[in-house]
């Protein structure tokens, strides 16, 4: 067992080289120009930009410039934004809490809704309901974020009025931040009126950002708790009387769940990405919405530091994800 964790932790080595590369070079790919959108058009001359590009260390080579950020960033400085002249790292980690709430909401959709309703499809093959859960699903797939947030503000928020059309909390509320956690600091300052704004407030994003995630988990269960219902161990539950849904749920789907739980972790890279759109459709005050305002402003260290630590953040998911199933299944652990 720690031979497998060694070995994965040493394959994590070139992909972190990797992810700092790539964000390195696609920040300076972006195109416009840092020391404009800091400075402004008006009153910029020839002076003022070389002053600027040395102060941000632009006018260096691109290796040079690649060293020294890769050199800061193993030290934990991930340089200040342009814009705010704050630490990237401590902006990130601001704002990090909104962006985790709203990716386990979305998540525990993903998870409640899916599961259920893959069993039920590979339960009911070739029912309506089998045929309205893959219909579900393969709508789930297309459906592009920006669109589907937008109808659903118009329905919920707009039309019916059930929901707020943006923020993360009411403005009549405000309270010291404990966790981060909106819905875990009302509850630890005892206020329900807050409580109830920031569900109400979570409500549509979560839904917009689980909604490819729950079809990826929908059709996964469903495959394969149709393989697992054809074996040998299935049909002898059944042979000996047992219940149906003691064969579904103890039998049938303790191992189905194998390859879902790769799958469910590998989502976490779609709840990372989607919270870009998400966050700033509803105007959600997360990661997400800080990375898109960063490329407006050409902001280069919020842009690369931040890429950086998602990328870094999905792929310790992964890792732990990997381990689990090696865990799981022991011939994984063996590479059979």
């Amino acid at each position: 067992m720690l031979g497998f964790i060694v070995g994965r932790l040493l394959r994590v080595v070139p992909t972190v080289i990797g992810l700092s590369l790539v964000t390195f070079a696609l920040v300076r790919l972006i195109p416009g120009d840092p020391v404009v959108a800091m400075m402004g058009e008006t009153g910029l001359n020839a002076i003022g930009r070389e002053r600027a590009l040395a102060m941000l260390g632009l006018d260096r080579p691109l290796y040079e410039q690649y060293l020294i950020y890769v050199a800061n960033a193993l030290r934990g400085d991930l340089s200040r934004s342009i814009s705010t002249s704050e630490s990237v790292l401590k902006e990130f980690l601001v704002l990090l809490p909104a962006t985790l709430e709203l990716g386990t909401a979305a998540l525990l959709v993903a998870l409640i809704v899916g599961i259920p309703a893959g069993v039920l499809a590979a339960v009911k093959r070739g029912t309506v309901i089998d045929h309205a859960t893959i219909v579900a699903a393969l709508s789930g797939y297309s459906m592009p974020v920006f669109w589907w947030g937008l109808l659903l503000i118009l329905l919920f928020s707009g039309t019916l009025g059930w929901t707020p059309v943006s923020g993360r909390l009411g403005v009549q509320f405000y309270f010291e931040p404990i966790t981060g956690f909106h819905l875990i600091d009302t509850l630890l300052v005892n206020e329900p009126g807050a409580f109830t704004s920031a569900l109400r407030h979570l409500v549509l994003p979560a839904l917009v950002l689980a909604t490819f995630p729950l079809a990826v988990i929908a059709r996964m269960t469903r495959s394969a708790m149709l393989e697992v219902l054809n074996d040998d161990y299935v049909r002898t539950a059944r042979a000996k009387g047992l219940p149906g849904w003691r064969v579904v749920n103890v039998h049938a789907l303790r191992n189905a769940l194998i390859p879902v739980i790769t799958v469910i972790g590998l989502q976490v890279s779609v709840l990372i990405t989607g919270a870009v759109m998400t966050e700033t459709i509803f105007s959600w005050p997360g990661v997400g919405k800080w990375l898109l305002e960063g490329v407006y402003r050409r902001d280069y260290p919020v842009v690369q530091g931040g890429v950086l630590l998602l990328a870094l953040m999905v792929v310790a998911v992964n890792l732990l994800v990997d381990m689990l199933y090696g865990i799981v299944n022991p011939r994984i652990r063996h590479g059979r």
